[in-house]
């Protein structure tokens, strides 16, 4: 911001109050020597009378010499300092300290003082930014369709598709919501009808995929789509692409087989890989799920209970928690691995970057999704996440130095070994959750006239905000703009130099460390998404600044001319080398959090709806429409 003078109006300086009026110069000169006990002591001897005599001329010379600083100030200020008189009056007074005059809240006023944040802030201005981030969307969509329709993901650079996730048309199902929400009816009718016509088909027939990914990105998908494909409350579209009940009915195949994880282990805790053709399920090479993975289902399939009357669904994926809630834990933080063979966690490493992330998540929103009937038997979900952040601010909250950003580190070895100052940019999800659980979705405005926050809340939600400074700082530090996939932070114990991230005008330079294995951008969600949520809740317009100059950095550096956007290899090197990939979450998360972000807040609000780890929205139990 430029540095302006204070916006002063002269006839600010017309009070009707004695204090400010101006004095004549002769009544200043009469009061000052011939009113004063020098006066009366002195008048009577002629050495008193000469003295007075200099002490006028003295004052006289001073008056017309003396250059106050004022007078090298800006033409408005000069014109104050001389309003209703010559300098020799502000020798005498010295002008009122005044207030600033605030702009008139009349429409069509002539003051030619305005708020730059109002500006930037009008709605207008952001519904622009949002159209920006739609077409975003479909150029991503149009690279996609194009070079790879019914592959997993778009490699844009080569143009061709590639499935990393089973086969199952990731993209056009992580994307279709998002269509969705931004009303790109071309989209939703194209990924529509390729899910109604091939998805069943290759649900059938395909072969192994990754329980987790499977759930949160294609069953979500479809669970979304279904509901969003009726119409509920925040969206206003066309309704194209097929019948609703086509989304549920798939879903639900699916589901069928993905329960073979859940039935072939002898242990709560399910198998990570399924084998779609025959429904059967094993364990991963290392006999090890992720903590994670298998706590980050229930969402999807209590919903599915719910939407299709069946509660089998439900009943498996709560059957995690429900054991979960029974092991051991270090300040309610859990190792990262877990064993489907003994049900038991398996190492000690304890950290909120992968494989351990979204176990936190799940425990708010899946007690949130019960809405405001929630089940009393659910309430251990709330009481988990409580002391879970509880041990996070703890044992994994520090500062960097020199100044001061509030980070989440690791404990690799558990709480007795050594702390790691570690933090993937995966971590930036929490400041969205920790906001969340402290205010349930509403205002913070509301919840604090309502008395809804205690001091935990309170604590949360401060650091929810100092976290989401951090993640926003790990981009701005970088000469592109954009985050790295692993940041290390500057601490009394741990430094190395030359692994800054390039950005040298950055106050946070020598405060986050990132090494070069760890430089890659994914085009990742995470601090969009909690930008978006501490947005909605604290209503502050900064989350929204941030936002558009991370979504801006996306479009400079990331975007191929083809269609569609790449991953980048080194976000400190300008410019970035390009890992020709675009992860389906980019459309299904990354674009739809920046354009919910930008948007009105009615639409899809976070006290009837609760996201996904993959952004799919689903409704809050109370407002769920049955099969």
């Amino acid at each position: 911001m430029s540095s302006k003078s204070l916006p002063y109006s002269m006839k600010d300086v017309d009070y009707d109050n004695a204090k400010f009026r101006h004095r004549s110069f002769f009544k200043v000169i009469t009061q000052t020597l011939f009113t004063s006990k020098v006066r009366r002591d002195c008048q009577s001897c002629s050495t008193g009378k000469f003295l007075a005599l200099v002490l006028l001329f003295g004052l006289l010379y001073l008056m017309f010499t003396h250059t106050s600083p004022a007078h090298s100030a800006t033409e408005n200020e000069e014109n104050l300092i001389t309003k209703g008189g010559s300098r020799l009056g502000m020798f005498w007074r010295k002008p009122p300290r005044l207030p600033p005059r605030l702009p008139p809240e009349e429409k069509g006023s002539d003051s030619s003082f305005s708020h730059e944040h109002e500006k930037l802030n009008a709605p207008s201005n952001w519904i622009s930014r949002q159209q920006s981030v739609k077409k975003a969307f479909i150029h991503a969509w149009s690279g996609y369709k194009r070079y790879a329709m019914g592959s997993d993901e778009l490699m844009p650079l080569i143009q061709r598709g590639v499935d990393g996730l089973g086969g199952l048309g990731a993209t056009i199902v992580d994307a279709l919501d998002t269509a969705m929400i931004m009303g790109v009816d071309e989209a939703v009718s194209e990924a529509g009808s390729w899910i109604e016509a091939h998805l069943l088909d290759r649900i059938t027939h395909k072969g192994q995929v990754n329980l987790f990914e499977t759930t949160i990105r294609v069953m979500g998908g479809l669970l979304s789509a279904y509901h969003l494909s009726t119409r509920e409350e925040g969206i206003n579209m066309t309704h194209t692409g097929p019948k609703p009940v086509i989304y549920l009915e798939t879903a639900r195949n699916l589901a069928d087989r993905l329960l073979s994880a859940f039935t072939f282990s002898q242990t709560p805790i399910p198998f990570s890989d399924v084998v779609l053709r025959d429904s059967s399920a094993h364990a991963a090479p290392d006999g090890l799920s992720s903590t994670s993975e298998v706590s980050t289902l229930q969402l999807e399939f209590n919903y599915l209970s719910a939407v299709s009357g069946d509660p089998k669904y439900s009943i498996e994926a709560m059957k995690v928690l429900e054991h979960m809630k029974t092991l051991p834990k270090v300040e309610g933080l859990v190792p990262i691995y877990i064993s489907p063979h003994t049900g038991e966690f398996s190492g000690e490493n304890i950290r909120l970057g992968s494989r351990g992330d979204s176990y936190y998540e799940y425990l708010l929103k899946v007690w949130l999704q019960q809405g405001i009937t929630r089940d009393s038997n659910l309430t251990y979900l709330y009481d988990m996440y409580q002391e879970a952040m509880k041990g996070v601010r703890h044992l994994l909250v520090q500062k960097s130095i020199p100044n001061g950003l509030v980070f989440v580190g690791e404990l690799p070895f558990g709480s007795k070994g050594a702390f790691s100052p570690k933090m993937d940019h995966l971590v930036c999800f929490l400041p969205g959750v920790l906001a969340l659980g402290a205010t349930k979705g509403i205002t913070k405005e509301k919840a604090m006239r309502d008395n809804l926050l205690n001091f935990e809340d309170l604590e949360n939600l401060k650091l929810a905000e100092d976290l989401a400074k951090t993640c926003f700082e790990m981009y701005s530090v970088t000469s592109t703009g954009l985050a790295p996939e692993i940041a290390y932070f500057h601490t009394a114990e741990f430094t190395e130099g030359g692994l800054d991230g390039g950005n040298k005008s950055s106050k946070y330079v020598h405060d986050i460390i990132i090494k070069p294995a760890d430089r890659h951008n994914l085009l990742r969600p995470e601090t969009v998404e909690s930008l978006f949520v501490l947005f909605r809740i604290t209503e502050d317009p900064k989350y929204r600044e941030w936002g558009w100059q991370i979504f801006e950095a996306f479009e400079k550096y990331t975007r191929v001319d083809s269609g569609g956007y790449s991953s980048l290899d080194d976000v400190t090197a300008i410019p970035p080398n390009r890992r020709d990939k675009m992860e389906t979450f980019f459309l299904g998360e990354t674009l739809k959090y920046l354009y919910l972000l930008f948007g009105d807040t009615s639409v899809i609000p976070l006290d009837k709806f609760v996201f996904n780890t993959e952004a799919h929205p689903f409704p809050i139990e109370g407002t769920i429409k049955r099969k």
